[in-house]
């Protein structure tokens, strides 16, 4: 189980509390006006940003309200275009955004794959059904044209990649691996299986003159690497072993194929620290025979557990015959540059700080990534030679950056956001300016002057840890205010100082925004379990369903709220979604006299549940699900008695729907009140906008109830 919105003794006294800003207490000056959910959610959401194979173009979705399409910009002008015409929040998402070598044009996939029982998205329950598609959508005269030409269906699929040499696009349906030719702009012909192989297909990667597809194989409890090559119809296996292989990158010349191998180990308990482990490897390949060898192997101890970044390709071959990769060596995620031939590395990105965004350079000479260096809790983009050398800082200031998209003319695209101004699509000029890309589609009523800058704070958790977190004040002079806190998901997520790069919790900084404006002092707090501080604070022992640890992160929390000069200490309530919903519940259950009610969105309420089976290993089994069990909220369902409102989507394919039904019957024994929210067919991470505004409106007026009835009459 993923948790895709985001997991010490609770009795030990309050360490002390202390304010990054000295400003913290001071209350905004501007005049901010009321405005709606609707409105300070009303602007775009832009993801997939990708750079075409030339280096000449860029293409990115936004979702609109619901509404999704895709968006270019091509050189020397890139003056942004839309070039599909989808007009509905209709739940259908767009995704696997890849260009054609020419520039000519964006295949993508459109709508969601399928859940354990083969049933796909389908959030509107539309009686005819919906499908996962290939797609692809034209640039009427190439790049030039700056204008959309047609689009259409390819085949029913996902994840497609087009041949380096323009010839064919490959894709997958149902584990297996479908191609078809094109001849000029258009497919040659219907779509057909391109091999048949046993287990499920993952992540296609073509070789650079298109001979070769290589692919991961999964087989339940280990993964092999193929080739396929197209001419001969042959199939080579890369060095197959009991392990699990991923993470395919092509040397540049094509002769050679490199992977992460992760060893094989006893079934493996994801709720709990994770610090070491058998090392993981790379090895290389010789894409003609199998043959491999092992080129590198992660050190035992730190850095043992292979730790993804944020980026799509984990190996990324670069010039020099250097392999650049992420790794956690001395507890900070950090990029390492292989040399392939000799095995020797260099630390690229060295400090306290965590790498997350990665693109290579269009001559693969240098890399462009996002980071939280010097800036806790924002992300900026800097720039480092494959090979080693000065990272160069590319951003800098009180915004937000990430997804680097790295253009052959020295451009850089990107993403970025601030405290008011929402995530939007730009262009670093090389100058150092950045230029929005799509500022005509920001509402003109979205409520930029009217949302209040967050401020960073740190304080100690019930058993001393530190914990960074954000206060949202409402405006206005200094008064007793009722307070909310907010936990975010994943657990392997950290809020930022503004407008989030992930969609999810672009939701949920609007919320956050229009709380304060309702009157509430909010704290976000990005507790233990999350990223940005190190391995030893995101792999905290007895996180989640190994003992529940973040427990003392809502209790310090709650005191340091109740310490406020300007809350009510009788008015604290809680919200949070996915593992979010988890600490909310737990909250409630065992601190309602601190949180008088919560609004728990797809939450975890028993974590055995979800622990997966051990086979051969009962005596495991029984002490995991026990514990398991003790760190859950239905733990501690009798000393619950704040009021909650339960909000999912019963076609969840992150948290059970079972969560729910479990936690609103023991609400019923207990006699706890309860409201609940349902949306038949919708998945986890709400595919219709209009069920956020729904689930929100909910959740404001639920929590106004209770804290702040004057707000719920206005």
């Amino acid at each position: 189980m993923a948790l895709a919105s985001g997991k010490w003794s609770h009795r030990n006294k309050v360490g002390a509390v202390f304010f990054l800003a000295t400003f913290l207490l001071a209350w905004p000056v501007f005049a901010a006006g009321p405005f709606t959910i609707e409105q300070v959610l009303s602007a775009p959401v832009p993801t997939d940003l990708v750079t075409s194979p030339k280096g000449d173009a860029i293409a990115w979705v936004q979702n609109a309200s619901g509404v999704r399409n895709i968006w270019v910009a091509t050189a020397p002008s890139y003056q942004a275009f839309v070039i599909t015409r989808f007009t509905a929040d209709d739940g259908q998402d767009i995704s696997d955004l890849t260009w054609r070598p020419d520039s000519s044009a964006v295949v993508f996939t459109r709508g969601g794959g399928v859940n354990g029982r083969g049933e796909y998205p389908n959030p509107r329950s539309s009686p005819a059904g919906v499908q996962q598609e290939v797609w692809i959508a034209s640039l009427s005269g190439g790049t030039s044209g700056g204008v959309p030409g047609e689009t259409h269906k390819l085949g029913s699929g996902h994840e497609a990649v087009v041949a380096p040499d323009n010839s064919a696009v490959a894709w997958l349906a149902g584990g297996q691996i479908w191609w078809t030719h094109f001849n000029g702009k258009d497919p040659a012909a219907r779509p057909e299986p391109l091999l048949h192989e046993r287990g499920t297909a993952h992540e296609l990667a073509w070789s650079p003159d298109s001979a070769r597809l290589a692919f991961t194989s999964e087989r339940v409890d280990h993964a092999f690497v193929g080739v396929y090559d197209l001419r001969g119809k042959a199939l080579v296996w890369m060095d197959p072993s009991v392990d699990t292989d991923q993470s395919i990158a092509w040397s540049l010349d094509g002769k050679q194929i490199a992977f992460i191998r992760l060893a094989a180990y006893p079934s493996l308990f994801a709720w709990e620290a994770h610090r070491e482990d058998m090392p993981w490897s790379i090895r290389v390949a010789d894409p003609l025979t199998g043959k491999g060898r092992e080129v590198w192997r992660a050190k035992e101890g730190v850095g043992s557990v292979f730790r993804e970044d944020g980026s799509d390709k984990q190996l990324l071959w670069m010039a020099g015959d250097r392999i650049v990769f992420p790794w956690e060596r001395d507890g900070w995620l950090h990029l390492y540059s292989l040399n392939a031939s000799d095995g020797s590395i260099n630390l690229l990105t060295p400090g306290n700080f965590e790498i997350e965004h990665v693109a290579p350079s269009s001559d693969r000479k240098s890399m462009v990534f996002s980071s939280n260096q010097d800036d806790s809790e924002r992300r900026h983009l800097w720039q480092v030679p494959a090979d080693g050398g000065r990272v160069r800082r590319l951003t800098e200031g009180q915004g937000i950056e990430w997804a680097p998209a790295p253009l052959a003319d020295g451009h850089t695209a990107l993403f970025h956001s601030d405290a008011r101004q929402p995530p939007r699509a730009a262009l670093r000029e090389t100058d150092g300016t950045i230029r929005d890309l799509t500022p005509q589609t920001i509402p003109a009523t979205f409520p930029e002057g009217s949302l209040v800058e967050p401020q960073p704070i740190v304080f100690r958790a019930a058993d001393g840890m530190e914990v960074h977190g954000q206060v949202f004040l409402p405006p206005g002079p200094p008064a007793k205010h009722p307070a909310v806190l907010f936990f975010h998901g994943g657990s392997r997520r950290q809020m930022l100082l503004g407008w989030h790069y992930m969609e999810y919790y672009n939701h949920a900084y609007g919320l956050n925004q229009y709380l304060a404006s309702q009157g509430y002092v909010v704290l976000s707090i990005n507790y233990r379990g999350g990223i940005g501080y190190g391995m030893q604070f995101r792999e905290a022992p007895g996180f989640g369903a190994s003992g529940g640890a973040e427990y003392n992160d809502i209790l310090g929390a709650g005191r340091y709220l109740q310490s406020r000069s300007d809350v009510d200490p009788q008015r604290i309530g809680a919200w949070g979604g996915s593992y979010g919903g988890y600490l909310t519940a737990l909250a409630l259950a065992r601190s309602s006299d601190i949180f008088k009610v919560g609004v728990d969105l797809h939450g975890v309420h028993d974590w055995s549940l979800e622990i997966g089976r051990f086979p051969g290993d009962p005596e495991r089994q029984a002490k995991l699900a026990k514990t398991a069990f003790d760190s859950s909220p239905l733990a501690f369902m009798k000393t619950w008695t704040s009021p909650v409102l339960v909000v999912q989507g019963d076609d969840d394919r992150n948290v059970r729907f079972s969560q729910s039904v479990h936690l609103i019957e023991a609400l019923r024994r207990q006699g706890v009140p309860f409201e609940q929210l349902i949306f038949p067919d919708e998945v986890h991470e709400f595919l219709v906008f209009s069920h956020w505004l729904d689930a929100y409106h909910a959740a404001s007026g639920y929590l106004a109830q209770f804290l702040h009835p004057e707000a719920s009459k206005k």
